[in-house]
Parts: C-alpha cells; structure tokens; sequence
C-alpha cells in the first residue's frame, strides 16, 4: 500500500510539473546576476531579457545583487524554487571562483540547470606599445630569468584575468608579480601608465587600445585566433600545448527545472542573440555570440571547474 501511495504520489508530482511546464511562462521572469549596475553582466543580462521578453509573452525584471564575485546571486538563484521563474545570467568567473573559494555555499555545477551560453570571450595577453616584449615567448622567457619580477594587473584576486595568468605561469613554470584592482578597467589603465607590464584582458575592454596602437596584443588565450586580430597568434601558438581560456557570459536556473522549460528557454535565447540588432551589441561588445545545448555548458563549467580547481591546487592559491 505505501509503495503503491507513493508511486501516485511521484505521478502526481510529474503531472503537475509537466502542466506547470506547459502554462510557462504564466507571470514575470526574475532574472539576476552577481554584479554591479551598468557593468558587462548587467548589460548583457538587460539585452537578453529584453529580447527574450519578447517570444516568451511575459516580462523580465533584471535584479542585481551584487557581491563576492557574483556568488551571492549564485547561491540565491540555486536555493530559489525550480520553476522557472529566478533565473542567473552568469560569466566564466562563476566556476572561476567556485574552485578558489572554500566559502562557497553551493555546488558549482550540480545546483544549476545549464540553459545556454549567449557569447563567448577570448582574452588577450597585452603590453604597451613601447614595451620591451614583442612576442609572448620573449615574455615568458625573461620571467624565466627573472622570477616575479615581471608585474600583471587584474580585476582582483581570485578574478579570472587573475587565475588566467597564474594558469600560464603554472603551465610554464614561470612566476609573475600580480597586482589586483578593483576591476578590469582600473587594471588597464595601470597597465596604460606603466605601473604593470602586461595583462590578461578582456577582448571587448582591451580591443580599442590595440587598434589605437597604445598597447600591443602578444597573443590571444582561446584555441583559435581572433577575427579583429588576425595576425596575433594563441598561446598554444606561442609554444604552450593545449592552453585555452575562454570567458563567456549565458543563462542558467537552479537545479531540477522540468525539461520543457530549459528547453523553451534554450531556444529563446538562441533565437534572441540571432536578432541583428543583439548580435551587434553583443559583437561590439567583444564577443562571438554563440549559443550552446544545456549539455555543452554544463561540460563547459564542468570542465572550467576541474581546470581552475587544478590550478588552485598546484599553484596554492586560495581567495579566502
């Protein structure tokens, strides 16, 4: 009798999902991110939701809660009901920190539902213009000579153009003098003035002051080359097998959303970002927009997670 209660009961719970699922979205869509007002996420979560309003029939209330790398807004949306009404737009930066703090109060890839990623980002390793470095291996190599005497500037410690860096000097057995800011833009203007010597920064930040001439890109950090730089070679290229860091920026919920909605959500958002007018402020803004299967970005932070987590433990580095 209880087993034959409990099986109506997990029908029961199944039905009303799977109806739940096919009325949704019934009421306004919360739509959070970590960080502050104005800044990259903020953007690209107001640009999606925006546009993502649109097919869905419903409005999306963006809230920022801003806060400890973005995982104060990761820990609220991951205890929040899987209904599809709290959703996360979330950077690299959340497996990133996920791996480097001891504090984090959720599981980094099991409390989420993985929807899309919406862009990807590569970095650029940089110097100025008048910089001694032309190519990346001639950086590498004077670090070698010169342990930690070579200064990087980054958006803070446990930051990704943080943990970028520390990968590559892990990678090469070479160590750098890091600087943190408060914030990517703080850093390239350190770098601008001559307080560091190279950076790992964001394509969108950084691309104006490489066009300009102001600084000069020594490699880009993602498998392939980049479109607006052409000639700049990865740092595979540059004699380092198998590096790859990507940023990327997309869309997530807490763990055990009923299937029709990732899925409506997935195609919202890659009909989104295939709007002309998205897709060009996504581009402008840096990035290759580019969306993904609930799969693949689940892999993606996955492996992101193992990768940062990795680097934590052989280069001891820990943000708390």
């Amino acid at each position: 009798m209880k087993r034959q209660m409990l099986g109506a009961l997990v029908l029961l719970a199944a039905l009303t999902a799977g109806a739940a699922a096919q009325d949704y979205p019934s009421r306004p869509i919360k739509l959070m991110h970590g960080f502050p007002p104005g800044g990259n996420v903020d953007l690209i979560a107001r640009l999606l939701g925006n546009e993502m309003s649109k097919g869905l029939g419903q409005s999306i209330v963006i809230e920022a809660k801003p806060g400890v790398a973005g995982s104060i807004a990761a820990e609220a949306v991951a205890r929040s009901e899987a209904d599809g009404y709290t959703l996360l737009v979330l950077p690299s930066a959340h497996p990133a920190h996920g791996a480097l703090s001891k504090n984090v109060k959720y599981r980094v890839v099991d409390d989420f539902d993985w929807i899309s990623v919406a862009s990807f980002y590569p970095f650029l390793i940089c110097v100025r213009k008048d910089s001694r470095f032309q190519t990346l291996r001639e950086l590498i190599d004077e670090a070698r000579k010169n342990p930690g005497a070579l200064k990087y500037g980054s958006a803070g410690i446990g930051s990704i153009l943080h943990t970028t860096v520390e990968l590559l000097g892990n990678e090469t057995k070479t160590k750098y003098l890091h600087i943190p800011y408060r914030g990517e833009a703080p850093a390239i203007t350190g770098l601008l003035q001559g307080d560091i010597d190279f950076i790992a920064a964001t394509s969108g930040p950084i691309s104006s002051r490489v066009q300009s001439g102001e600084f000069r890109a020594l490699a880009v950090t993602g498998k392939t080359r980049w479109r607006e730089f052409p000639d700049v070679p990865t740092v595979e290229q540059e004699g380092i097998p198998g590096f790859e860091v990507i940023s990327w920026t997309g869309l997530a919920g807490p763990a055990n959303l009923p299937k029709p909605i990732v899925d409506r959500l997935n195609a919202e958002l890659r009909r989104a970002i295939a709007v002309p007018e998205v897709k060009g402020t996504l581009e402008s803004m840096g990035g290759d927009p580019r969306a993904t299967t609930p799969a693949e970005m689940r892999a993606l932070v996955a492996s992101q997670l193992a990768t940062w987590t990795r680097l934590a433990k052989e280069a001891s580095i820990s943000i708390d």
